[in-house]
């Protein structure tokens, strides 16, 4: 069974992805991460094993020492259906002064759904938030760039109203009942990254968050959407997924052999690492041409989260400082694509932004992709 996913691509003649007019302000946002907990309460349930002690499992301060993560936002009962993403899709809107009648445009980003075919959770949400019937429901199936897309979606359509709502459930589908790791994440020789499957629900995380966007022509937003799929900074193109999830879709469907064991999310950690920090320094790059001196210009900076090291590294390579980047992957672990949004609304509870307040927002994940964009808070 041949599970190569990475040919090389190389077409270095084709230009980066550049910026372009991102005519948004932000009128809400709200993030809901459920129940946070301490790495030693999540290890002792999660019972991870240790290959170096036959029989042992690893402890909280072992996940910290190799992952950097001091808690996690985990709360299976809390995120068990649909209803807390409705509720904080909800909340979004009343902040953004928008009634559901409003809005032009619904965009889903999610790699944990609740039905995973026919974008059913994207039907089930606008049906619930009361949304009207001639919007389409646009659902992506990203991780943790998918912001960026969302952003680069709701901007080709020219949506003058729209409703970005993101969630990441690792609980759900990684766990079992009593908190102890699925089979295929605990012992798995049959996923090409199955030495290391344990380390994708110890790093990742459960969280909802949703965002209002508004169109203004008058708006000086800018917007870098890429997914490096002709050249990347100059050289062969990513053409490894980056998170590998192999089955039960067509390939190896439900209910065959070996399906469960490729149903499990695998980190290709050297090529994440590197696509990472790459990456975000290509971002920086391409936001500081179209906007020189924006991270003077801008109150907040929101990184993705996708490890403690990473982004502290990312932060000290372009020398910005700690209060303009505020970060919660050390607390809570990687919640995927609401990372960004969980971070501006902490901001907006802590009464850090103020109408006007322009932010960036720079984001890579796995497809792979990456983007950022800048907008302004919307006046209240």
């Amino acid at each position: 069974m041949d599970f190569s996913t990475s040919a090389a691509g190389t077409d270095p003649l084709v230009p980066p992805a550049g910026a372009e007019p991102f005519p948004y302000e932000i009128s809400g946002a709200h993030a809901d991460l459920g129940t946070i907990v301490g790495m030693d309460d999540w290890a002792g349930r999660a019972r991870v094993p240790d290959r170096h002690r036959p029989g042992g499992h690893l402890s909280g301060a072992t996940l910290t020492k190799l992952l950097g993560v001091r808690g996690k936002s985990w709360d299976p009962a809390h995120f068990a259906s649909l209803d807390a993403v409705v509720a904080v899709a909800r909340q979004a809107l009343d902040q953004g002064g928008l009634d559901p009648s409003d809005v032009t445009a619904v965009v889903l980003v999610t790699c944990t759904p609740y039905q995973v075919m026919l974008d059913q959770d994207a039907f089930a949400l606008m049906r619930r938030l009361g949304i009207a019937d001639r919007v389409p429901p646009v659902q992506l199936g990203a991780g943790c760039g998918g912001l960026a897309r969302a952003a680069a979606v709701v901007s080709a359509m020219r949506a003058e109203r729209a409703l970005v709502v993101a969630y990441n459930i690792t609980s759900r589908v990684s766990t079992g009942s009593d908190g102890s790791l699925l089979p295929q994440y605990a012992e798995n020789s049959a996923h090409p990254y199955g030495r290391n499957l344990w380390a994708s629900p110890a790093l990742f995380s459960d969280g909802a968050a949703a965002l209002v966007l508004l169109r203004d022509a008058e708006a000086d937003g800018v917007l870098l959407y890429s997914r490096d799929s002709r050249s990347f900074d100059g050289g062969p193109a990513v053409t490894d997924p980056l998170i590998h999830f192999l089955g039960s879709g067509s390939s190896h469907p439900a209910g065959t052999p070996g399906a469960d064991e490729l149903s499990a999310y695998g980190m290709n950690s050297p090529e994440i690492r590197r696509y990472y920090s790459t990456g975000m320094k290509l971002n920086h790059q391409v936001l500081q041409a179209a906007r020189p001196g924006y991270l003077k210009e801008i109150s907040r900076l929101y990184t993705h989260q996708a490890h403690p090291f990473l982004v502290d590294a990312f932060l000290a390579e372009t020398d910005i400082p700690a209060e303009k980047a505020p970060g919660n992957a050390r607390t809570i672990g990687n919640i995927a694509a609401p990372s960004t949004i969980a971070l501006l609304h902490a901001d907006l509870r802590a009464g850090a932004l103020t109408p006007g307040d322009l932010v960036c927002l720079s984001v890579v994940g796995s497809g792979p992709e990456r983007g950022a964009f800048l907008a302004r808070m919307a006046a209240e």
